[in-house]
């Protein structure tokens, strides 16, 4: 079963605003591309690395990770460039009365 993780209210996360959020020992960045709500594990899948430490373009929807320069797109996790080939793992998200929730699984 999955357990839903309440972010944050929508007015807290405002288009093109990234937040890391915890399931358990896992981090989680959750990315306001243009009002759409995209959740990531916040580990680059090249090196291990925090992508919520690299910068989130909202006009491109992308995340560029800090370490290497692999870039991800928020929608879908799939590697935009080398050196990374991996998706990053993605989370389902939904808005509900006014707050913004992950689904960790």
């Amino acid at each position: 079963m999955s357990d839903w993780i309440r972010v944050c209210a929508t007015a807290e996360l405002l288009p093109g605003e990234m937040r890391v959020v915890w399931a358990g020992d896992m981090p989680i960045v959750v990315f306001n591309h243009d009002g759409d709500f995209h959740a990531l594990e916040d580990r680059c899948s090249h090196e291990d690395y925090e992508l919520s430490a690299g910068t989130f373009d909202a006009d491109e929807g992308t995340i560029e990770c800090v370490l290497h320069g692999a870039r991800f797109d928020v929608r879908d996790g799939r590697p935009l460039c080398p050196p990374a080939y991996t998706p990053v793992r993605r989370f389902a998200t939904r808005v509900e009365d006014g707050a913004v929730w992950v689904q960790a699984d």
